[in-house]
């Protein structure tokens, strides 16, 4: 999407940041019986410390549009990644800018991320049942269902496992 820039989110946007997350979230039917789940989603600060927290902005009126975490092993929000792999998790795009390639832009910010950490691939979960279009999105980038890594945290809450191989590997 042109007039779009993907950049890291400094401390000026984690607010921002915190509203559209739980608003796609909401908006997508993922927080009806969320368990505290809006709370994880709207630390910003704690993704930051912990990991990459990319933001998509509209680059004529600097509105934010989306946001991404980036992650890697061992590291406090990873929940698929192995030695070598990284993950993205909490991917939103503001109900307001969904079709506009948000998500797609944030996708890749992940994935040449990873690339140039050497990772061998970028693995993700997507809820079962929900978010059709990203899952959509998902394939089309080349990620494929690993359901060894398929995984509930809470009953009733079924997580899908995706990867993508960026090497031959």
């Amino acid at each position: 999407m042109t007039g779009l820039s993907v950049r890291l989110a400094g401390p000026g946007d984690f607010a921002a940041v915190a509203r559209l997350t739980v608003a796609a979230y909401e908006a997508d039917g993922q927080l009806k019986n969320e368990h505290g789940y809006a709370a994880v989603l709207a630390d910003v600060a704690s993704r930051a410390q912990d990991g990459e927290v990319f933001v998509a902005a509209d680059v004529a009126t600097g509105e934010l549009l989306g946001s991404v975490t980036f992650v890697l092993p061992g590291t406090r929000y990873a929940e698929l990644s192995r030695a070598g792999e990284a993950e993205f998790r909490m991917l939103a795009v503001d109900p307001a800018a969904q079709g506009r390639g948000v998500g797609a832009a944030l996708v890749e910010a992940c994935v040449s991320r990873a690339a140039g950490l050497g990772c061998s691939a970028v693995v993700i979960c997507v809820r079962s049942g929900f978010a059709a279009s990203a899952q959509r999105l998902y394939q089309r980038r080349g990620f494929v269902r690993t359901p060894e890594r398929d995984w509930s945290p809470l009953d009733g809450v079924d997580l899908l496992g995706l990867r993508l191989e960026l090497t031959g590997g």
